[in-house]
């Protein structure tokens, strides 16, 4: 089978190299899928660069690609939840990445049933969005009537955090361009604030739970608008030591965190506010939660770009241009 490679880190190339590979063997857990389309993510080209190195250090060559959508080929003999012909979608475990390929074996846990009423092209743009927004609400550990700021809510993960937080019983506010204003609150934001006109850290107070996808100096900002107890995850900022114990890192690892997390630990230690870091990670249970508030709600992601597998480095200088206005997906 075809399947595009990460042969090298390096920071000044995010290219991968196409070849033809063994087709995979499952195990009893396992099912073998036939990929039909695969979301090319920002992540896919940090572990081109080595930017993620210290979180999972892939054995190079590496099969790239974190999310797809398939058909069941054939099932491991324990597997229980799937057969032959199902239409599932993915993110695949971090440890085993690979949708970048003709077929791939997964783990029957990391699977969920695709919405009937989303093509191809949209499932495949859903599932790493969709489970950072479950893990960061799970890890807020939400309870419906309370508020939610979403950072940058006009990017790819507001567009499926909004729903799934309005399904969830919060009142979301939110932030951008004027320009998206209409898109978003369509989602069911129930405010929408332009960065351009107005300081949220000076009209929003109180905050119960925050979902930074800025980082930097936002992180800060956003500490100063939750009310005490209140949680923040962060998508951009800093892993810190409670990231670096939760995802099992070797003990120098979490010390290493512990230490370049330290000053967002100190800024939430002084809100009076919990701090968390998210580099999400697959479970198929979670994105069978969120795939079921999708199918009520009939949201669709916003497609910017559809390639063919052959131009899978074009699609990748695309997402790392910045100029994307939607998801770029792979199609097989």
């Amino acid at each position: 089978m075809l399947a595009a490679l990460h042969t090298q880190y390096d920071k000044n190339n995010i290219k991968l190299k196409i070849s033809e590979i063994a087709k995979p063997k499952i195990s009893s857990q396992q099912v073998l899928i036939k990929v039909k389309a695969a979301r090319v993510n920002p992540v896919d080209n940090m572990i081109s660069r080595g930017e993620v190195k210290l979180i999972i250090p892939y054995q190079l060559p590496q099969v790239a690609g974190n999310e797809l959508v398939g058909t069941i080929e054939k099932v491991g003999e324990q597997v229980t939840r799937f057969k032959v012909g199902d239409r599932v979608f993915a993110r695949l475990p971090i440890e085993a990445i690979g949708a970048f390929a003709e077929y791939i074996a997964v783990d029957e846990v990391a699977l969920a049933q695709v919405p009937e009423y989303l093509t191809d092209v949209e499932a495949a743009a859903i599932p790493l969005t969709a489970l950072t927004t479950m893990q960061a609400l799970e890890f807020m550990n939400i309870q419906p009537g309370q508020t939610i700021f979403i950072s940058g809510g006009t990017g790819s993960v507001g567009a499926m955090a909004i729903p799934i937080a309005k399904a969830k019983g919060l009142t979301v506010i939110t932030n951008g361009n004027s320009n998206n204003a209409k898109s978003v609150l369509a989602l069911g934001a129930n405010r929408f604030i332009d960065y351009k006109t107005e300081d949220y850290t000076q009209t929003l107070n109180n905050v119960d739970y925050v979902l930074d996808t800025l980082g930097g100096v936002e992180t800060k900002r956003q500490m100063m608008i939750m009310k005490q107890g209140g949680q923040l995850v962060s998508l951009r900022a800093m892993p810190n030591g409670e990231f670096a114990k939760r995802m099992n890192l070797p003990k120098w690892k979490q010390v290493l965190f512990k230490i370049a997390g330290h000053k967002f630990d100190s800024m939430a230690a002084k809100r009076k506010v919990g701090y968390h870091f998210v580099y999400v990670t697959s479970n198929g249970a979670q994105l069978q939660k969120a795939a079921d508030i999708l199918e009520a709600s009939k949201i669709r992601p916003c497609i910017d770009m559809v390639y063919p597998f052959e131009r899978v480095n074009d699609a990748l200088a695309k997402v790392d241009s910045g100029h994307s206005h939607g998801k770029t997906v792979l199609k097989f």
